[in-house]
């Protein structure tokens, strides 16, 4: 038997055993229907959600609407770069779980004034499926072009030293490196 039969044949086979997908033919006109997706997912799958823990409210902090695992604090430019700071910079305080890696949360501020209060949390996650849970480490950036993935001459940085955990309150640090 040649190829050519052999590829016909196994092509006739295909066409018989044919789809198992029982396929309604198209009738033109006809309105389209949401499928049935309930043999694929389960029922209410897409209802629930990965349980968030919340640390209770420390006092005073649900009236003034900070969510409690907010971390909170001051930054302040080195004295020595303040006459630095460019027109319309973009502030990026960055919030990530070690040494390097990607963002856990980062907050976008426009044309901040320094000292600057900030406050950074589980609302401002890069993924809000990635939990928001220390040891975390704190870094911020006066960026002259407003794009959070480019580091430019002229950006100014600087970092909290320490480790935080969420909640953490009354940080201050400074923006003291000039890239």
């Amino acid at each position: 038997m040649g190829f050519p039969r052999i590829l016909l044949l196994v092509i006739a086979c295909l066409g018989a055993a044919g789809c198992n997908r029982n396929m309604e033919p198209y009738v033109p006109g006809e309105e389209p229907k949401q499928p049935d997706l309930s043999r694929i997912f389960p029922e209410a799958a897409e209802e629930r959600e990965a349980p968030v823990a919340i640390m209770p409210a420390a006092p005073g902090q649900a009236a003034r609407g900070i969510p409690p695992q907010s971390i909170q604090g001051t930054i302040e430019v080195a004295p020595e770069l303040a006459d630095r700071i460019p027109e319309g910079a973009t502030l990026f305080v960055i919030v990530r779980a070690g040494e390097t890696g990607p963002p856990t949360a980062v907050k976008k501020v426009e044309s901040p004034s320094f000292p600057f209060q900030f406050s950074v949390g589980p609302e401002d996650r890069m993924i809000q499926a990635q939990p928001f849970q220390g040891p975390l480490r704190l870094t911020a950036r006066l960026d002259t072009d407003g794009n959070a993935g480019t580091r430019s001459p002229g950006d100014i940085q600087g970092g909290y030293p320490d480790p935080v955990d969420p909640g953490a309150k009354s940080l201050e640090f400074s923006l003291d490196e000039l890239l």
